[in-house]
């Protein structure tokens, strides 16, 4: 079967260029960034100009390569904003190796301070006292990878996105890549462990179930709420009795104890009270398949918030959901599904970068990206819909605070 040909990138289809402005002055510092080693000044590509053209190919669905990125950076629009000149593909693909991608995450911290907090969160949450993060990981894959394991030539595991997303603002924070093989280093509760910040309430689901990592987590001045297996052994000390709100939120069991067997030796324990609460799970029917009802498992949770109420915590972890709306989000829309990079430096980059453009959208619009706002601004970067229309689109959203970049 033929293959079919790209579409060639003009200056026409690359409009909206104005709102990459309103990060140009924190881009301007990635410039000295691996210039180190070119002691005759030769180099052409700057770390600035990468991530411009990388953050135009995310808000420019035409662009969906390394060479449509290569195509961009020798439009003359581009070449003005970016002060770039035509990239050549093996520029492109040795900046994914030298740049440093811990800076991209100084300057997402910057925008997230100036993030505003979503309006359609449960006021019950706006008041709590730490930094509501949901932590989860995602695999990457690509067609390479998929032939690779088929003939297993090379001892390639493929990648995992490990992020840290804020409940509620509803953006990304923060992102680690690893290989996917889930084993030392790579395992996700050691990148959890290696990330933790103080003053944060990280909910995390079944697999970062680990004694020794609570005991980190309330270490480092932080809290959890972590669903666990249904089965875990808990000793109850205290059994609270439910009040109305507790059970119309479908709280089952509120009870404060010991978690974990007296009889195993092997493993840590937890060395702080744990407080565990069971709310009642939600059915969903099937949408195809084998017809059989769904499961009805009550959902365990585990905590060391021992004086928030339990409807609380029980909405606490119902909104952990919001990051896997996200890794849809930056894999369906911003089109990380794709891959621009083979190595782990520069997926990290292209995840920054995807978190930038998600900061960039609750920024310029003041509301949580979604994926209508996004094909209304891609609409208007290409010109199909005017400034008029855009703002017509914004204005029906639920709004957030208002701000400025």
């Amino acid at each position: 079967m033929a293959r079919k040909k790209a579409k060639r990138v003009s200056d026409a289809d690359l409009t909206g260029l104005k709102y990459l402005k309103r990060i140009s002055s924190l881009l301007k510092r990635l410039r000295p960034v691996g210039c180190e080693r070119d002691k005759a000044g030769n180099r052409d590509l700057f770390f600035d100009q990468y991530c411009g053209l990388m953050l135009l190919s995310m808000f420019n669905p035409i662009v969906t390569s390394l060479r449509g990125m290569q195509q961009t950076s020798q439009l003359k629009k581009v070449q003005r904003l970016l002060g770039c000149q035509r990239a050549s593909l093996g520029s492109l693909s040795e900046a994914a190796r030298v740049f440093d991608p811990e800076l991209l995450r100084e300057i997402a911290g910057e925008l997230l301070q100036r993030a505003p907090q979503r309006a359609d969160c449960d006021p019950r949450l706006k008041d709590f006292a730490q930094t509501l993060t949901a932590v989860d990981g995602s695999l990457l894959k690509k067609l390479p990878q998929i032939t690779q394991a088929c003939f297993a030539t090379r001892n390639d595991r493929g990648f995992k996105l490990h992020a840290h997303f804020e409940i509620l603002k509803g953006v990304p924070v923060k992102s680690a890549v690893t290989d996917a093989s889930g084993q030392g280093p790579a395992n996700e509760k050691n990148v959890l462990r290696s990330q933790l910040e103080p003053d944060r309430c990280y909910v995390i689901d079944r697999g970062y179930e680990q004694f020794s990592l609570f005991n980190a987590i309330v270490d480092v001045g932080s809290s959890y709420v972590c669903r666990i297996r249904n089965d875990r052994a808990f000793t109850a000390d205290e059994v609270r009795e439910l009040d109305e709100e507790a059970r119309a939120a479908g709280v089952l069991e509120d009870a404060i104890g010991q978690l974990g067997s007296p009889k195993s030796r092997r493993i840590e324990h937890p060395q702080h009270r744990v407080r565990r609460v069971v709310i009642r799970a939600e059915t969903h029917p099937k949408r195809g398949g084998r017809k059989r009802a769904a499961a009805t498992h009550d959902v365990v949770l585990v905590t060391n918030l021992l004086d928030v109420p339990a409807e609380i915590i029980a909405l606490i972890y119902r909104s952990r959901w919001m990051i896997e709306l996200y890794f849809r989000f930056l894999k369906h829309v911003l089109g990380c599904r794709k891959l621009l990079s083979d190595c782990d430096n520069g997926i990290e980059i292209q995840t920054y970068c995807a978190i930038i453009a998600c900061l960039l959208i609750s920024l310029v619009t003041g509301r949580k990206p979604t994926l209508r706002t996004y094909e209304m601004l891609c609409y208007y970067f290409q010109g199909l819909a005017d400034e008029e229309e855009l703002l017509a689109h914004i204005n029906r959203l639920p709004p957030h605070a208002t701000t400025s970049v």
